[in-house]
């Protein structure tokens, strides 16, 4: 079995610091005011040279202004936008693709049969017309079907 003991730091043992109004642990109250949370000092002089710096990296730099809950919620409503587009355009490819082929498959054999219909069609339009044109020209005459069924004298 595990047995858990506190150690305090010595730091703490010698001298208790006193939480403030914000439950933030202080060393006094008179420092309540210029309490930052970082411990190191603004510089004059930087090594960065920010006219080589890129907009990437002063952006990265910038991640730690948000919060990581926050960071957490914009980063899983990214990859839930990234996903829902991915598979909208892979269902949308499928998609077409099934349309496509299945056009190609009913679609242009019924466009063919359709437009062989078509030339029947035109083609028993143009025999009317050319007979009809014959009886006008020759009225009374026996159309050529009456005449081979009749008998010869």
């Amino acid at each position: 079995m595990v047995k858990l003991t506190e150690v305090e730091d010595e730091h703490f043992a010698q001298e208790k610091p006193m939480p403030s109004k914000n439950n933030v642990l202080l060393a006094t109250d008179d420092e309540d005011e210029d309490y930052t949370d970082t411990e190191s000092e603004i510089s004059v002089e930087s090594d960065l040279d920010l006219e080589t710096e890129t907009l990437y990296e002063r952006v990265a730099a910038l991640k730690d202004i948000v919060p990581p809950s926050a960071r957490r919620q914009i980063s899983s409503t990214v990859s839930t936008l990234t996903s829902f587009t991915k598979s909208s355009i892979s269902f949308s490819g499928k998609a077409l693709w099934i349309l496509s082929t299945s056009a190609f498959l009913l679609g242009v054999p019924w466009a063919l049969a359709y437009a062989e219909e078509e030339q029947y069609v035109q083609m028993e339009r143009e025999q009317g017309m050319i007979k009809g044109a014959n009886e006008m020209l020759t009225p009374g005459a026996l159309p050529a079907e009456n005449k081979q069924a009749q008998p010869t004298l």
